[in-house]
Protein backbone atom coordinates (compact mmCIF):
# COMPACT_ATOMS: atom_id res chain seq x y z
CA UNK A 1 0.00 0.00 0.00
CA UNK A 2 2.82 2.41 0.82
CA UNK A 3 4.54 1.57 -2.46
CA UNK A 4 1.37 2.35 -4.41
CA UNK A 5 0.91 5.68 -2.63
CA UNK A 6 4.51 6.70 -3.28
CA UNK A 7 4.21 5.88 -6.99
CA UNK A 8 1.05 7.99 -7.26
CA UNK A 9 2.81 10.84 -5.47
CA UNK A 10 5.74 10.67 -7.91
CA UNK A 11 3.41 10.69 -10.93
CA UNK A 12 1.51 13.71 -9.58
CA UNK A 13 4.73 15.52 -8.87
CA UNK A 14 5.89 14.81 -12.42
CA UNK A 15 2.58 16.00 -13.85
CA UNK A 16 2.76 19.24 -11.87
CA UNK A 17 6.23 19.95 -13.30
CA UNK A 18 8.13 19.40 -10.06
CA UNK A 19 10.23 16.46 -9.09
CA UNK A 20 12.41 16.57 -6.03
CA UNK A 21 11.45 20.24 -5.42
CA UNK A 22 12.95 21.62 -8.71
CA UNK A 23 10.97 22.65 -11.85
CA UNK A 24 11.24 20.52 -14.94
CA UNK A 25 12.82 22.38 -17.88
CA UNK A 26 10.86 21.76 -21.09
CA UNK A 27 12.72 22.40 -24.37
CA UNK A 28 11.85 25.73 -26.04
CA UNK A 29 10.91 25.96 -29.70
CA UNK A 30 13.83 27.44 -31.64
CA UNK A 31 13.63 29.13 -35.06
CA UNK A 32 16.17 28.24 -37.66
CA UNK A 33 18.85 30.78 -38.44
CA UNK A 34 17.39 31.51 -41.88
CA UNK A 35 13.93 32.13 -40.41
CA UNK A 36 15.35 34.51 -37.78
CA UNK A 37 17.25 36.44 -40.44
CA UNK A 38 14.11 36.70 -42.56
CA UNK A 39 12.04 37.99 -39.64
CA UNK A 40 14.73 40.50 -38.64
CA UNK A 41 15.06 41.69 -42.24
CA UNK A 42 11.31 42.21 -42.56
CA UNK A 43 11.23 44.12 -39.29
CA UNK A 44 14.05 46.42 -40.36
CA UNK A 45 12.48 46.94 -43.80
CA UNK A 46 8.94 47.36 -42.47
CA UNK A 47 8.97 51.21 -42.58
CA UNK A 48 9.90 51.12 -46.27
CA UNK A 49 7.43 48.30 -47.01
CA UNK A 50 4.61 50.19 -45.30
CA UNK A 51 5.53 53.35 -47.19
CA UNK A 52 5.60 51.44 -50.48
CA UNK A 53 2.16 49.95 -49.83
CA UNK A 54 0.56 53.19 -48.61
CA UNK A 55 2.17 55.79 -50.87
CA UNK A 56 2.77 53.83 -54.11
CA UNK A 57 0.89 50.56 -54.55
CA UNK A 58 -2.42 51.73 -53.05
CA UNK A 59 -2.51 55.05 -55.00
CA UNK A 60 -1.64 53.18 -58.20
CA UNK A 61 -4.45 50.67 -57.78
CA UNK A 62 -6.83 53.41 -56.65
CA UNK A 63 -6.08 55.52 -59.73
CA UNK A 64 -6.78 52.50 -61.93
CA UNK A 65 -10.24 52.27 -60.34
CA UNK A 66 -10.86 56.02 -60.47
CA UNK A 67 -10.08 56.06 -64.19
CA UNK A 68 -13.39 54.25 -64.72
CA UNK A 69 -15.35 56.63 -62.50
CA UNK A 70 -16.57 60.21 -62.29
CA UNK A 71 -14.64 61.48 -59.29
CA UNK A 72 -13.74 64.95 -58.06
CA UNK A 73 -11.60 63.99 -55.07
CA UNK A 74 -14.33 64.85 -52.51
CA UNK A 75 -17.55 63.05 -53.39
CA UNK A 76 -17.85 59.29 -53.71
CA UNK A 77 -16.71 58.03 -57.11
CA UNK A 78 -19.45 57.14 -59.59
CA UNK A 79 -18.77 54.24 -61.95
CA UNK A 80 -19.02 55.27 -65.62
CA UNK A 81 -16.99 52.53 -67.31
CA UNK A 82 -14.94 53.58 -70.34
CA UNK A 83 -16.52 57.02 -70.72
CA UNK A 84 -13.39 58.85 -69.58
CA UNK A 85 -11.26 57.10 -72.19
CA UNK A 86 -13.85 57.61 -74.92
CA UNK A 87 -14.17 61.31 -74.11
CA UNK A 88 -10.40 61.75 -74.28
CA UNK A 89 -10.16 60.45 -77.83
CA UNK A 90 -13.45 61.73 -79.23
CA UNK A 91 -14.39 64.95 -77.45
CA UNK A 92 -11.30 66.71 -76.14
CA UNK A 93 -9.32 69.01 -78.44
CA UNK A 94 -6.94 70.00 -75.64
CA UNK A 95 -6.03 66.34 -75.15
CA UNK A 96 -5.09 65.99 -78.81
CA UNK A 97 -3.11 69.23 -78.67
CA UNK A 98 -1.25 68.00 -75.58
CA UNK A 99 -0.36 64.74 -77.31
CA UNK A 100 0.90 66.56 -80.40
CA UNK A 101 3.01 69.01 -78.40
CA UNK A 102 4.54 66.25 -76.27
CA UNK A 103 5.33 63.96 -79.22
CA UNK A 104 6.78 66.90 -81.19
CA UNK A 105 9.02 67.84 -78.28
CA UNK A 106 10.19 64.24 -77.81
CA UNK A 107 10.81 63.53 -81.51
CA UNK A 108 12.75 66.76 -82.08
CA UNK A 109 14.64 67.22 -78.81
CA UNK A 110 15.81 63.64 -78.12
CA UNK A 111 17.80 63.04 -81.35
CA UNK A 112 19.28 66.53 -81.12
CA UNK A 113 20.23 65.96 -77.48
CA UNK A 114 21.95 62.65 -78.31
CA UNK A 115 23.89 64.19 -81.21
CA UNK A 116 24.89 67.32 -79.29
CA UNK A 117 25.84 65.47 -76.09
CA UNK A 118 27.91 62.95 -78.06
CA UNK A 119 29.63 65.66 -80.10
CA UNK A 120 30.41 67.84 -77.11
CA UNK A 121 31.75 64.83 -75.22
CA UNK A 122 34.11 64.09 -78.11
CA UNK A 123 35.42 67.65 -78.02
CA UNK A 124 35.70 67.72 -74.22
CA UNK A 125 37.57 64.42 -74.33
CA UNK A 126 40.37 65.99 -76.35
CA UNK A 127 43.67 66.60 -74.57
CA UNK A 128 43.67 70.39 -74.46
CA UNK A 129 44.63 73.02 -71.92
CA UNK A 130 41.78 74.00 -69.60
CA UNK A 131 39.91 70.77 -70.19
CA UNK A 132 38.47 70.70 -66.66
CA UNK A 133 37.23 74.29 -66.97
CA UNK A 134 35.38 73.57 -70.21
CA UNK A 135 33.78 70.47 -68.74
CA UNK A 136 32.63 72.46 -65.72
CA UNK A 137 31.12 75.19 -67.89
CA UNK A 138 29.02 72.71 -69.87
CA UNK A 139 27.85 70.99 -66.70
CA UNK A 140 26.90 74.14 -64.76
CA UNK A 141 23.41 74.67 -66.31
CA UNK A 142 22.25 71.34 -64.89
CA UNK A 143 22.90 72.66 -61.36
CA UNK A 144 20.40 75.51 -61.78
CA UNK A 145 16.98 74.75 -60.18
CA UNK A 146 14.17 74.36 -62.69
CA UNK A 147 12.26 77.36 -61.32
CA UNK A 148 15.23 79.68 -61.73
CA UNK A 149 16.05 78.16 -65.09
CA UNK A 150 12.54 78.81 -66.40
CA UNK A 151 12.54 82.41 -65.19
CA UNK A 152 15.97 83.09 -66.67
CA UNK A 153 14.89 81.55 -69.96
CA UNK A 154 11.81 83.81 -70.07
CA UNK A 155 14.03 86.84 -69.48
CA UNK A 156 16.51 85.81 -72.17
CA UNK A 157 13.89 85.10 -74.84
CA UNK A 158 11.53 88.01 -74.25
CA UNK A 159 11.11 89.70 -77.64
CA UNK A 160 12.72 93.14 -78.11
CA UNK A 161 14.19 93.33 -74.58
CA UNK A 162 15.64 89.84 -74.03
CA UNK A 163 19.36 89.15 -74.17
CA UNK A 164 18.87 86.94 -77.22
CA UNK A 165 17.78 90.05 -79.15
CA UNK A 166 21.18 91.73 -78.76
CA UNK A 167 22.78 90.35 -81.96
CA UNK A 168 19.61 91.07 -83.94
CA UNK A 169 19.55 94.68 -82.72
CA UNK A 170 23.22 94.99 -83.63
CA UNK A 171 22.45 93.81 -87.17
CA UNK A 172 19.41 96.06 -87.37
CA UNK A 173 16.94 93.24 -88.00
CA UNK A 174 13.96 91.97 -86.08
CA UNK A 175 14.49 88.66 -84.31
CA UNK A 176 12.03 85.78 -83.97
CA UNK A 177 9.09 86.09 -81.61
CA UNK A 178 10.36 83.12 -79.55
CA UNK A 179 7.95 82.28 -76.71
CA UNK A 180 5.21 84.70 -77.75
CA UNK A 181 4.13 83.11 -81.05
CA UNK A 182 2.96 79.64 -81.94
CA UNK A 183 5.57 78.80 -84.57
CA UNK A 184 8.54 79.50 -82.29
CA UNK A 185 7.33 78.45 -78.82
CA UNK A 186 8.13 74.73 -79.05
CA UNK A 187 11.49 75.24 -80.85
CA UNK A 188 12.47 77.60 -78.04
CA UNK A 189 11.75 74.88 -75.47
CA UNK A 190 13.81 72.45 -77.57
CA UNK A 191 16.72 74.88 -77.34
CA UNK A 192 16.27 74.94 -73.58
CA UNK A 193 16.40 71.13 -73.49
CA UNK A 194 19.69 71.26 -75.38
CA UNK A 195 21.09 73.73 -72.87
CA UNK A 196 20.75 71.31 -69.92
CA UNK A 197 22.41 68.18 -71.30
CA UNK A 198 25.43 68.39 -68.99
CA UNK A 199 24.65 65.10 -67.24
CA UNK A 200 24.43 63.28 -70.56
CA UNK A 201 27.74 64.79 -71.62
CA UNK A 202 29.33 63.35 -68.47
CA UNK A 203 27.92 59.91 -69.33
CA UNK A 204 29.38 60.04 -72.83
CA UNK A 205 32.71 61.24 -71.46
CA UNK A 206 32.83 58.26 -69.13
CA UNK A 207 31.98 55.96 -72.01
CA UNK A 208 34.68 57.46 -74.23
CA UNK A 209 37.30 56.90 -71.57
CA UNK A 210 36.32 53.23 -71.38
CA UNK A 211 36.99 52.60 -75.07
CA UNK A 212 40.04 50.27 -75.22
CA UNK A 213 43.04 51.98 -76.75
CA UNK A 214 44.01 48.67 -78.34
CA UNK A 215 41.09 48.97 -80.73
CA UNK A 216 42.26 52.38 -81.91
CA UNK A 217 45.80 51.07 -82.32
CA UNK A 218 44.56 48.14 -84.38
CA UNK A 219 42.53 50.51 -86.53
CA UNK A 220 45.63 52.67 -87.08
CA UNK A 221 47.56 49.63 -88.20
CA UNK A 222 44.83 48.87 -90.72
CA UNK A 223 45.04 52.43 -92.04
CA UNK A 224 41.66 53.62 -90.74
CA UNK A 225 41.02 57.36 -90.69
CA UNK A 226 39.17 59.33 -88.02
CA UNK A 227 35.70 58.75 -89.49
CA UNK A 228 36.31 55.01 -89.85
CA UNK A 229 37.47 54.72 -86.24
CA UNK A 230 34.51 56.78 -85.08
CA UNK A 231 32.01 54.67 -87.00
CA UNK A 232 33.50 51.24 -86.36
CA UNK A 233 35.05 51.63 -82.90
CA UNK A 234 33.72 54.61 -80.94
CA UNK A 235 30.04 54.38 -81.79
CA UNK A 236 29.66 50.60 -81.22
CA UNK A 237 31.39 50.81 -77.84
CA UNK A 238 29.14 53.70 -76.77
CA UNK A 239 25.85 52.14 -77.89
CA UNK A 240 24.99 51.11 -74.27
CA UNK A 241 25.33 54.78 -73.25
CA UNK A 242 23.19 55.86 -76.21
CA UNK A 243 20.62 53.22 -75.24
CA UNK A 244 20.47 54.50 -71.66
CA UNK A 245 20.26 58.11 -72.82
CA UNK A 246 17.46 57.26 -75.26
CA UNK A 247 15.29 55.46 -72.71
CA UNK A 248 15.68 58.06 -69.96
CA UNK A 249 15.14 60.93 -72.41
CA UNK A 250 11.89 59.43 -73.68
CA UNK A 251 10.58 59.05 -70.15
CA UNK A 252 11.66 62.61 -69.30
CA UNK A 253 10.18 64.13 -72.47
CA UNK A 254 6.82 62.44 -71.91
CA UNK A 255 6.75 63.87 -68.37
CA UNK A 256 8.00 67.36 -69.30
CA UNK A 257 6.19 69.60 -66.82
CA UNK A 258 7.96 72.02 -64.48
CA UNK A 259 9.71 74.35 -66.92
CA UNK A 260 6.84 74.97 -69.39
CA UNK A 261 4.35 75.24 -66.51
CA UNK A 262 6.42 77.93 -64.77
CA UNK A 263 7.05 79.78 -68.03
CA UNK A 264 3.39 79.93 -69.06
CA UNK A 265 1.49 79.29 -65.84
CA UNK A 266 0.00 76.18 -67.40
CA UNK A 267 -2.08 78.22 -69.86
CA UNK A 268 -0.51 76.67 -72.95
CA UNK A 269 0.29 80.14 -74.29
CA UNK A 270 0.56 80.83 -77.12
CA UNK A 271 -2.40 79.02 -78.74
CA UNK A 272 -1.94 75.84 -76.68
CA UNK A 273 1.49 75.19 -78.24
CA UNK A 274 3.10 74.75 -74.80
CA UNK A 275 0.28 72.64 -73.35
CA UNK A 276 2.16 69.40 -72.72
CA UNK A 277 0.53 66.16 -71.65
CA UNK A 278 1.65 66.30 -68.03
CA UNK A 279 0.45 69.91 -67.71
CA UNK A 280 -3.00 69.03 -69.02
CA UNK A 281 -3.13 66.03 -66.68
CA UNK A 282 -2.26 68.29 -63.74
CA UNK A 283 -4.91 70.82 -64.73
CA UNK A 284 -7.60 68.17 -64.92
CA UNK A 285 -6.66 66.76 -61.53
CA UNK A 286 -6.06 69.89 -59.45
CA UNK A 287 -7.72 72.78 -61.29
CA UNK A 288 -10.78 71.21 -62.88
CA UNK A 289 -11.05 68.58 -60.07
CA UNK A 290 -11.84 65.81 -62.55
CA UNK A 291 -9.76 63.19 -60.80
CA UNK A 292 -11.26 60.28 -62.71
CA UNK A 293 -10.52 61.95 -66.03
CA UNK A 294 -6.95 62.70 -64.91
CA UNK A 295 -6.49 59.10 -63.73
CA UNK A 296 -7.46 57.88 -67.19
CA UNK A 297 -4.87 60.23 -68.70
CA UNK A 298 -2.24 58.96 -66.25
CA UNK A 299 -2.87 55.33 -67.21
CA UNK A 300 -2.74 56.13 -70.92
CA UNK A 301 0.60 57.85 -70.37
CA UNK A 302 1.86 54.86 -68.39
CA UNK A 303 0.80 52.36 -71.06
CA UNK A 304 2.31 54.43 -73.88
CA UNK A 305 5.59 54.85 -72.01
CA UNK A 306 5.68 51.13 -71.22
CA UNK A 307 5.05 50.12 -74.84
CA UNK A 308 7.66 52.49 -76.26
CA UNK A 309 10.23 51.39 -73.67
CA UNK A 310 9.58 47.70 -74.38
CA UNK A 311 9.99 48.29 -78.12
CA UNK A 312 13.34 49.99 -77.52
CA UNK A 313 14.47 47.16 -75.24
CA UNK A 314 13.45 44.57 -77.82
CA UNK A 315 15.29 46.43 -80.58
CA UNK A 316 18.42 46.85 -78.46
CA UNK A 317 19.66 43.39 -79.44
CA UNK A 318 19.99 44.64 -83.01
CA UNK A 319 22.12 47.70 -82.38
CA UNK A 320 23.49 47.74 -78.81
CA UNK A 321 26.95 46.23 -78.48
CA UNK A 322 28.37 45.13 -75.13
CA UNK A 323 32.11 44.71 -74.94
CA UNK A 324 31.72 41.65 -72.73
CA UNK A 325 29.82 39.86 -75.46
CA UNK A 326 26.48 39.78 -73.57
CA UNK A 327 23.25 41.34 -74.84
Amino acid sequence: MAIALSSVTVERASDSGKLGGSPVQYPRRRWSQGTRHTINGLLFASPWIIGLLVFWIYPTLASAYYSFTKYNGVMNPQWIGLDNYLDLFTDDDDFRAAIYNTVYFAVVSIPLAIICAFGLALMLNAKIRGQVIYRTIYFLPTLVPEVALALVWVFIFTPRIGLIETPFRFLGVRGPCWLTCAQWAKPTLVLLALWIIGQQIILYLAGLQDVPQDLYDAADVDGANFLSKFRNVTVPILTPVIFFHLVTSIIGALNFFAIPYIMTGGTGFPANTTLFYSIYLYKNAFQYLTMGYASAMAWLLFMFTLIVTLIIFRSARLWVFYAGGEE
